[in-house]
């Protein structure tokens, strides 16, 4: 019997013709004894020289790296970033192709999800087929846009900060991140060494001029003192608990959307890209279509973004009630939502929560669930309350397509859905179905 290391498949390397793009910013291709490969750095159609990465000889596929371009596609270019590569920073999937090819590849993701999972033509899922960029993220090939608002620098031994490279805890060392928005570059970070710390996130509000760091020591590392080219208010996340603790200014950072100013609290959660809250919110409620009086749930609802644009629309004789499980986030919801006499926020997982409301009967429904999907319970409870139109704002395209195959299942169809590149470079994407009764339609 072959121990591990006799078993291992890492560093061989095979000629491959590329089939397609697969969810996870790879290609698939096979070997000539019908070994499956998931190959980055690597474009449909290329015939390349795949070296593996990860596997065994009984492994179901084979990670690997096309480390030899032989024939290349029209949709690459040279990768704009020195660290994009194989062996070199994971951050970045889709820098060696053409913007509108990433877009495209994006897009085949999406449509095969949507066949796999829930047995959905485009068509079917009300899908025009096409991924959306954000106005001014159309650049020419070999451009690239800085839109990441949020980025969690990785520190090495020698206090140097960098990302990690693909599926590892290596750190690549950077001097600039070409993905990062202005606001964050202009910090400083990547100039300095930061001794004693295990990671360094810094963010930059798009609402204000708010710039906040959240530092992460080593076990037992002290806080350096932190002098930056612009101001910034300085977090640091205790080795104890886990908590995120100010050290000094703000707390919290005012983002915008949709008109309003909303307060996002010790790092908590807002959409990275800086105009993916406004399209998010726009997609949904032109596909919501609120109405005066509504009654309207908005379920994993962060700081309030949904819940704050749907107060807006129904009214005062119409209500929300937001569902959080994180404590920092529902305190942050509240005071941005306290103007409204009408919008209640619970804390609670939404699978728990919900049932013990008491409430059988909504006109509205939003839900923007974490990358796993909302589950099947909890889609069952949603269809049993008769929504005239639910909004799933989903950034996995496979749960999404879990999700709509449970809701199938359960009487609803989509009515509509729309797809947004907010992570260009990488294979993530945004997608907002919107859903109404299957007899609705019928």
């Amino acid at each position: 019997m072959q121990n591990a290391s006799e078993s291992s498949l890492v560093g061989e390397e095979y000629e491959v013709e590329v089939g397609p793009v697969a969810h996870g910013g790879h290609c698939i291709a096979r070997t000539e004894e019908g070994r499956v490969l998931f190959v980055r750095h690597t474009l449909p159609g290329e015939k390349v020289v795949a070296r593996i990465t990860e596997g065994e000889e009984d492994s179901r596929f084979l990670r690997a790296d096309a480390v030899r371009i032989i024939e290349a596609s029209k949709d690459r270019v040279e990768a704009p970033c020195p660290y994009s590569g194989p062996g070199k920073c994971g951050g970045c999937d889709w820098q060696h192709a053409k913007p509108g090819a990433q877009r495209r590849f994006k897009g085949e993701v999406i449509a095969e999800q949507l066949q796999r999972l829930a047995g959905l033509t485009p068509e079917e899922a009300g899908w025009d087929g096409t991924v959306m960029p954000a106005p001014g993220d159309k650049l020419p090939a070999g451009e690239v846009p800085a839109w990441r608002t949020r980025v969690q620098y990785a520190v090495d031994a020698d206090g140097r900060v960098g990302l990690r490279k693909h599926r590892s805890h290596d750190v690549q060392p950077i001097d600039h991140c070409m993905i990062a928005a202005p606001g964050v570059t202009e910090l400083g970070i990547e100039k300095q060494d930061w001794p004693q710390m295990a990671s360094v996130e810094a963010i930059a509000a798009t609402g204000s001029s708010d710039r906040q760091v959240i530092l992460t020591p080593r076990p037992g590392g002290r806080l350096p003192l932190v002098e930056l080219d612009k101001p910034v208010s300085v977090l640091r996340v205790e080795e104890r608990d886990g908590g995120v603790h100010r050290v000094h200014g703000r707390a919290f950072v005012r983002e915008r959307a949709d008109d309003r100013t909303y307060r996002v609290g010790m790092g908590g959660f807002w959409q990275v890209h800086p105009q993916a809250a406004d399209i998010l919110v726009k997609a949904v409620m032109q596909g919501l279509l609120p109405r005066k009086g509504d009654m309207a749930l908005d379920l994993y609802c962060g700081v309030g973004l949904f819940a704050g644009a749907i107060a807006d629309r129904v009214g005062e004789k119409g209500a929300v009630l937001g569902i959080e499980s994180g404590k920092r986030a529902v305190e942050d919801a509240r005071h941005n939502l306290q103007d409204f006499e009408r919008v209640r926020i619970e804390q609670g997982k939404v699978d728990q929560l919900l049932p013990r409301t008491g409430i059988t009967e909504v006109d509205l429904i939003v839900l923007d669930p974490p990358r796993a999907g909302a589950g099947k319970q909890t889609v069952k409870h949603l269809a049993g309350l008769g929504a005239r139109r639910i909004a799933y704002v989903a950034c996995d395209p496979a749960a999404l397509a879990r999700d709509l195959a449970y809701f199938a299942d359960a009487g609803y169809k989509p009515r509509t859905l729309r797809a947004f590149d907010l992570f260009p470079m990488t294979h993530h994407v945004e997608c907002v179905a919107i859903l109404e009764p299957a007899a609705k339609g019928s």
